[in-house]
C-alpha cells in the first residue's frame, strides 16, 4: 500500500511539474518577442488562408517564435478563421498576441486582390466590390467617364480590355466613393500600359487604329481558347476571316453583347438578332470594342497572328483544344466529331 501511494505521489509530482512547465513554456512564449529591440516588417495574408499556413509564414519571416504555439493562440482565442486578407505592417519586437490582435482586428495597409484573365468589366467591378475596394455602381461610373478614357488614352467608351488581369495590393480609401474607385481603376490601367510595353512592335504604343484592332482581337481570342499554344493560330482565323470579308461568327462576342444577364444558353434567336453590337454572326469585321480583359498571351498573338490558311475552328471537348479546318465541308465534320465526344460524356 506505502509503493502505492509513493508511486501516486510520484506521478502527481510529475504532473505538477509537466504543468508547471507547460505553464512557463506559455507564458515565455506570449510574453517573449522574436527580436528586441524589434523592426517593421510587412506581411501578407492571401484571400482563404489557412490558419497554420499563415503561423508558419509569421514564423519564417520571424514575426513569431513557434508557429504551431500561434496556432493553439488562435484557437484558444476562437480566431483562426477571422484572418483578414491583405498587407498588414507588423513588428518583429512585438507580442504573438499583439501580432494576432492586428491580423484579425488591425487595418492592413494594403489589400490584396487577384483579377483573372477573361473577366468582363461587370465581372471585375463585382469582384472589386466583393472584396471591399471599390462599389460597383462607382466603378462602372469612372471605367465609362470620357475625362477617365481621354486621360489614360483609351479609345472605347469604356475601359473594356484595359483592366488588366493581375494580383493588386491595393489601397482602401477613407470611404468607398467615387474618387476610390477611380483609384483602383486606374491603378489597374496604369498597368496595363506598363506590362504591354513589352509586346507593342518596338516596344511603342501603337498607333490608335492598330491598339483598337488589337485590343479588340486579344480579348475575342482570351474568350476563344484557354490552351495558351492556340492562341497565335486562332488570331490567324480571324484575321484571314477578316481579310476575305467573312463574317467572324464568334460566340463569345455575341454573349458579350447579351451582358450581364446572360443566362449561360446562348439561343438561335440570339445569334440571328442584329440589334445586338457585338452579333458578329449578323455584324461584318470585330466588335464596337474588347470584350473582356486579356492576358499578355492573348495580346501577343493579336499582335503577331500565325499565319496559315484556316477559316474555321471548332473544339474537340469543352474547354480543351481545337480542330482547325481550311473549308466548310472538313469544319462540319469536326463538329459532329465535337457532338459526338460530348454525347460521349
Amino acid at each position: 500500500m506505502k509503493t502505492f501511494l509513493r508511486l501516486v505521489g510520484v506521478i502527481l509530482l510529475l504532473a505538477v511539474a509537466g504543468g508547471g512547465w507547460l505553464a512557463w513554456e506559455a507564458h515565455t512564449f506570449l510574453t517573449t518577442p522574436p527580436a528586441t529591440p524589434g523592426k517593421e516588417a510587412f506581411f501578407d495574408v492571401a484571400p482563404g488562408a489557412r490558419l497554420d499556413q499563415v503561423a508558419a509564414n509569421l514564423a519564417r519571416e520571424g514575426l513569431v517564435t513557434d508557429a504551431r504555439r500561434f496556432g493553439y493562440l488562435a484557437r484558444y482565442k476562437k480566431w483562426e478563421n477571422r484572418l483578414q486578407a491583405g498587407r498588414f505592417a507588423l513588428n518583429t519586437g512585438w507580442t504573438p498576441d499583439k501580432v494576432l490582435d492586428t491580423l484579425v482586428n488591425g487595418q492592413p495597409v494594403l489589400f490584396r486582390v487577384t483579377v483573372p484573365e477573361g473577366l468582363t468589366w461587370w465581372q471585375t467591378g463585382r469582384l472589386l466590390e466583393e472584396a471591399g475596394l471599390a462599389r460597383f455602381e462607382d466603378f462602372r461610373k469612372v471605367i465609362m467617364d470620357p475625362d477617365f478614357l481621354r486621360h489614360y488614352g483609351i479609345p472605347f467608351a469604356t475601359a473594356e480590355g484595359f483592366l488588366m488581369p493581375d494580383t493588386y495590393l491595393l489601397k482602401k480609401g477613407d470611404a468607398l466613393d467615387l474618387a476610390q474607385a477611380r483609384a483602383v481603376a486606374g491603378r489597374m490601367v496604369d498597368n496595363f500600359w506598363r506590362k504591354t510595353a513589352a509586346v507593342w512592335p518596338g516596344g511603342k504604343k501603337p498607333a490608335a487604329a492598330d491598339l483598337k484592332t488589337w485590343v479588340v482581337l486579344a480579348s475575342v481570342v482570351e474568350k476563344e481558347t484557354a490552351v495558351e499554344a492556340e492562341r497565335p493560330r486562332v488570331a490567324g482565323v480571324y484575321q484571314n476571316r477578316l481579310q476575305k470579308g467573312m463574317l467572324l461568327q464568334a460566340d463569345p462576342t455575341v454573349i458579350y453583347g447579351l451582358g450581364p444577364a446572360f443566362d449561360g444558353n446562348l439561343r438561335r434567336s440570339q445569334l440571328d438578332d442584329p440589334a445586338n453590337p457585338y452579333n458578329t454572326y449578323q455584324r461584318p469585321g470585330l466588335p464596337p470594342g474588347p470584350i473582356c480583359s486579356f492576358g499578355l498571351t492573348a495580346l501577343a498573338a493579336a499582335v503577331q497572328p500565325e499565319a496559315h490558311n484556316y477559316l474555321y475552328f471548332v473544339a474537340k471537348t469543352d474547354g480543351g483544344e481545337h480542330v482547325f479546318s481550311t473549308n466548310l465541308n472538313d469544319h462540319n465534320k469536326a463538329v459532329r466529331q465535337y457532338l459526338q465526344n460530348r454525347r460521349k460524356r
